[in-house]
């Protein structure tokens, strides 16, 4: 009776141990998945960041005058051709 009571208490001590390593591990390799999570997460914000100044850039007055008068070879209109639509 003792000898099984002793047996089965150094079993739970046994799984208890292998519980908690196996705990810890799986905590870790979490953490650094976060961590890199983390990293990539940074990096996008950094490149959105850059894409909203390209936007801004690109989408300026002075750059769309510029696109129309040089590629699509617009130009403002003379006065005579102008009509105004009142509603």
């Amino acid at each position: 009776m003792r000898f099984s009571f002793f047996l089965f208490i150094s079993a739970m001590i046994v799984w208890s141990a292998l519980s908690v390593v196996k705990t810890r591990h799986e905590s870790r390799k979490l953490f650094v998945e976060l961590q890199a999570i983390e990293k990539q997460r940074d990096l996008m914000a950094v490149e959105w960041g850059r894409l909203q100044l390209e936007q801004a850039t690109w989408g300026t007055y002075s750059r769309i005058e510029e696109v129309a008068r040089e590629k699509l070879e617009m130009e403002l209109p003379v006065t005579e051709n102008i009509n105004l639509v009142n509603f």
